[in-house]
């Protein structure tokens, strides 16, 4: 054969080969997950008032679900939409102090498609473990930069986590996490991928950028709130857009799945599209959210899915899509969205839908039924019944006129809730000694008070305290004035060894001499606080003051070595000693282990 021919022959063999394996790859996925954004948050939803071009694009151009449910709050949603169950399965029932934790014998999206050659990245706002192996990194996710918290304190020139390292960055935080997953799809272009972007807005604190924020209040908006929401979903977009760019420029576009949606509904009043409830509500306002899905090689432009969907649908719904036939899970609750997307609704049978919050019994929680048309709620007000399709903003409460279907609708909650939450929730010890983790936070945050409380006591009473509320993220250890008082934490030590103990810690002029001691695996050590630290809170770009605690400097103790054996304990600071006012205030204890 003659080269000339040869090589026209190995070019059509390679062409062919390209091609054939092009088709064989799965595609990659983008999935963008917003933080308290709500359904009426997008100006294609009929909100006049903001500016969402590529949303609506993303409406536009892809699959628009006019019906889509998630949890009402932000922890709950997340378990959901990773593991395709209901959240109350997973373990987690609540957004901080522990409670939002996932159990490890989950299984997330990640694994999955890890377990399937892809590449996974996570880049935002993780809320479902802070600490190893319930870190994103112990989740799927090879790649990590973010914060695992419920909210950070700053979003402008802070720090991140990075794989378990706490590393500084510059500039506006969404800004940042987009550079850091722009720079992954770059690095894993030629396989698979699977980049996960759960933004942290327009969650509190209320900051943005001055160019987004200056251009709502110019609009006449009188509620600085609104403004700031609207400003930071609009910051998204722009950093969306920024991601479809890329894709297109790396010529990826059409075989990467770009999913948007938003965990709960908005965080204040503002427009919602007329329904009742918002964020942490189990009415319609409160669990209706946008969702998008963008696919050029498979979804149709303009594709509108009205049938009832939820966030544990999208598990299954990817693993369609990426060709991932066998996976092992959990038993799932939800279904694969692709019948629906593809236009075929004969293959969708009716469902119903199920929501509860802000407890783990059926007295003590917000609840909700939803089927296609009716909405059966609880918010601790006792239950309300209305008919959706002819009353979609719930004005009339039908549960005097409808008691046999309410009462149906009453025991299919009950019975659902038996049998979900069978295992119980259990505390999530935290992990100490995992491989590459060699300092391990135990935050002030996740500490037990004793005695107990479910809210912030009376320090006169109770003699310790969190310095918010109720212990939200980043919070501490405040108002320690009782020697019989003490935080601890539960720990599983899953390898043995020398930690150093170190605290961090303020304490006023006045209240030196304190005397602690840290007891931990049946040793104890003993500290005097000899120097104090007063912190200076550190600047704040709020435009709006927060309910949550600020962002401050804190001192280092280093209180000296204990041994720790492998299996289950507890750490425990006591105050033996409280010459002043209080012992001191506590961030954290942090074990380092020593090589």
């Amino acid at each position: 054969m003659p080269k000339s021919i040869r090589f026209v022959f190995f070019v059509f063999c390679f062409c062919l080969y390209v091609s054939v394996n092009a088709e064989d790859r799965p595609p990659n996925i983008v999935l963008v997950l917003t933080d308290d954004q709500g359904f009426g948050d997008v100006h294609s939803h009929g909100n006049k008032l903001i500016d969402t071009p590529v949303h609506d694009r993303l409406a536009r151009e892809g699959a628009r679900f006019d019906r889509f449910y998630v949890s009402p709050v932000c922890a709950p949603t997340r378990a959901s939409l990773l593991t395709g169950r209901y959240h109350v399965r997973t373990g987690v029932h609540g957004v901080t102090r522990g409670h939002e934790i996932m159990r490890t014998d989950e299984v997330t999206i990640a694994e999955l498609l890890k377990a399937n050659g892809y590449a996974t990245g996570a880049f935002g706002k993780w809320h479902n473990g802070s600490q190893f192996p319930h870190h994103p990194n112990g989740q799927g996710f090879d790649e990590f930069l973010g914060f695992c918290a419920g909210h950070w304190n700053n979003y402008f020139d802070t720090t991140l986590d990075h794989n378990g390292k706490m590393v500084p960055s510059k500039g506006f935080m969404i800004d940042t996490l987009t550079d850091a997953a722009i720079k992954f799809i770059e690095q894993n272009k030629s396989k698979p991928f699977f980049c996960y972007l759960p933004y942290n807005t327009p969650h509190t604190p209320w900051q943005v950028p001055d160019k987004y924020f200056q251009k709502y209040m110019s609009k006449g908006i009188k509620d600085p709130k609104i403004a700031c929401a609207y400003a930071m979903v609009e910051n998204i977009d722009f950093n969306m857009g920024r991601v479809l760019a890329k894709l297109e420029q790396l010529k990826i576009a059409d075989e990467t799945i770009f999913i948007f949606l938003t965990d709960n509904g908005p965080n204040g009043v503002r427009y919602n599209a007329n329904m009742k409830g918002r964020k942490g509500s189990p009415h319609e306002g409160g669990v209706r959210v946008p969702l998008f899905v963008y696919y050029p090689a498979r979804i149709k432009p303009n594709t509108i899915v009205n049938p009832i969907t939820a966030h544990i649908d999208l598990l299954p719904t990817l693993m369609e899509y990426c060709g991932v036939e066998e996976f092992k899970t959990k038993p799932l609750d939800g279904r694969s969205l692709v019948p629906l997307i593809d236009g075929n609704q004969t293959a969708w049978p009716s469902r119903t839908l199920f929501t509860i919050w802000g407890g783990t019994t059926s007295k003590s929680s917000r609840k909700a039924v939803r089927t296609d048309r009716w909405r059966a709620v609880d918010d601790r007000k006792g239950w309300e019944l209305y008919d959706m399709q002819s009353d979609p903003n719930q004005k009339r409460n039908l549960a005097k006129a409808e008691p046999k279907r309410l009462a149906k609708f009453k025991k299919q909650f009950e019975d659902w809730l038996t049998e979900a939450t069978v295992n119980g929730f259990d505390s999530v010890p935290i992990h100490v000694g995992h491989e590459g983790r060699d300092e391990v936070i135990l935050e002030g945050h996740y500490a037990y008070l004793y005695p107990a409380n479910t809210s912030r006591p009376n320090p006169k009473i109770h003699g310790i305290s969190y310095h918010g509320p109720a212990g939200w993220a980043n919070d501490w250890v405040d108002n320690w004035t009782s020697s019989n008082s003490y935080p601890y934490w539960n720990l599983k030590v899953v390898k043995g060894g020398e930690y150093e103990v170190q605290l961090k810690y303020a304490c006023a002029k006045p209240d030196i001499g304190s005397q602690l001691r840290v007891e931990v695996g049946g040793e104890s050590l003993s500290v005097t606080i000899t120097k104090s630290f007063s912190g200076p809170m550190l600047p704040s770009a709020d435009r709006i003051h927060r309910k949550e605690v600020y962002e401050r400097e804190w001192g280092t103790i280093i209180v000296g070595d204990v041994r720790l054996k492998k299996g289950l304990t507890q750490l425990k600071v006591r105050a033996l000693e409280i010459p002043g006012s209080e012992a001191l205030e506590l961030k954290a204890v942090h074990l380092i282990r020593k090589r």
